[in-house]
């Protein structure tokens, strides 16, 4: 029969004196005092390890910062975990562990984890401008925060100046910046949810504006204007280069003639210059290749098809193609960008498939599970697009527009 311990009072915790050596007051079940010799208290909980049955024992704390009825109440505690085959020691060590885990992931750190992925799907300008968002709006008041503590008013809280300046577009892109960082903790198993996914609510959405551009039946003065434009020959080629191809302004000013295959008429653009990291083929058209031809003589010995006039072994300023447009009259009329919204528009009321145009613009599908089962690049059919679209703006430099749709016109291209 086993001894039965009386149990301490306050007392005789509070009056224990130190001795030579150190000694333990029992409360039973386990739980005992340790006295040192130079006065100081601990409480040790004594038991059996689950499955192997060793003798071992944990500190609960000193006294009399943990008073006796606290130490009995963590005895409790230990006791019921004990009573499911599960170490208590171990519990909290493995609780310590966590805590200090979940501290040491602050948004900062869980956002550069992200961001060293995010980084590798969009091009160099476009993660600077991310990071930078990041570095102006958000770290500077959650940044050292632990990722775990952060909630929705605290990050609708350090949002509202930048909304407060009208800058709801890039309050509304950080906003979808935060969430993926969230999702991403989730996902390595560093938050159970995320607690940012409904923030977006607190801020008024931004007004769309989209980027200015002319209507189809405006190409044709367009061309005039280019044409008669006192303007570089280079800079001429670079803007009518964009119009054939149906490219973005910094691919086609950063296009290098060892991305030009004449054998099989494609440009080539890798996918570190695409603006969601993807390879994309240009099929070359005969107006496209001529706009090459025109340029071999004056750059074909640099790198870049339209090189910087400044330093010839870079490539010209991405807004190279819009300060001229500026200067030719169109300024809030008409974009670089705009030139692409100009072919979609007209190749869409062509009746062109509309999978086929998307695809000759580069976009993505947002659909993800469409987007996976519908890899085909439609070149053949790109090409015979391409070809419409050249002789359509070779016809409008000559004022001589096609009035009949696309089901009326046999496209032919022109080897």
């Amino acid at each position: 029969m086993a001894r039965k311990v009386k149990p301490l009072t306050n007392t005789e915790v509070k009056q224990a004196k130190p001795k030579d050596k150190i000694y333990k007051l029992s409360d039973g079940d386990g739980l005992q005092l340790r006295i040192m010799p130079n006065g100081s208290k601990q409480w040790l909980l004594d038991y059996f390890k689950p499955y192997t049955k060793k003798r071992t024992s944990f500190s609960l704390g000193s006294y009399p910062d943990v008073t006796l009825a606290n130490a009995r109440a963590k005895r409790a505690s230990s006791r019921e975990l004990l009573a499911q085959d599960i170490d208590p020691k171990e519990h909290k060590e493995d609780h310590h562990r966590e805590q200090l885990l979940i501290a040491s992931h602050t948004l900062k750190s869980v956002a550069e984890d992200w961001f060293a992925i995010k980084k590798t799907t969009i091009t160099e300008v476009t993660a600077k401008s991310l990071w930078r968002k990041f570095e102006n709006h958000v770290f500077p008041k959650l940044g050292h925060r632990p990722i775990d503590k952060i909630l929705a008013p605290e990050a609708i809280e350090a949002l509202k100046p930048l909304a407060a300046k009208g800058n709801l577009e890039t309050t509304g892109k950080i906003i979808g910046h935060l969430n993926n960082i969230m999702t991403h903790a989730v996902n390595t198993g560093i938050l159970h949810h995320n607690p940012l996914s409904g923030i977006r609510s607190a801020f008024s959405a931004p007004k769309v504006t989209n980027m200015p551009t002319i209507k189809p039946n405006e190409l044709g003065k367009l061309m005039k204007v280019i044409s008669y434009a006192s303007i570089k020959l280079v800079t001429r080629c670079l803007i009518e280069w964009q119009l054939h191809t149906m490219t973005r302004p910094s691919e086609s000013a950063k296009a290098e003639w060892s991305e030009i295959d004449l054998e099989n008429r494609l440009w080539v653009i890798p996918a570190e210059r695409m603006k969601m990291r993807l390879e994309h083929k240009v099929p070359l058209t005969k107006q496209s290749i001529e706009i090459l031809e025109r340029l071999k003589p004056i750059t074909g010995h640099r790198t870049h098809l339209f090189p910087s006039h400044i330093n010839h072994h870079k490539h010209c300023n991405v807004e190279t193609a819009n300060k001229a447009l500026i200067r030719m009259g169109y300024k809030n009329r008409l974009v670089a960008h705009g030139l692409r919204a100009l072919a979609s528009t007209t190749l869409n009321e062509q009746e062109f498939n509309a999978d086929v145009i998307e695809s000759a613009l580069s976009h993505v599908d947002k659909n993800e599970v469409r987007r996976a089962y519908n890899r085909a690049e439609y070149l053949d059919s790109r090409r015979e697009l391409m070809c419409w679209w050249s002789e359509h703006i070779e016809q409008a430099v000559s004022g001589n527009l096609p009035v009949s749709t696309l089901k009326e016109q046999k496209i032919i291209c022109n080897e």
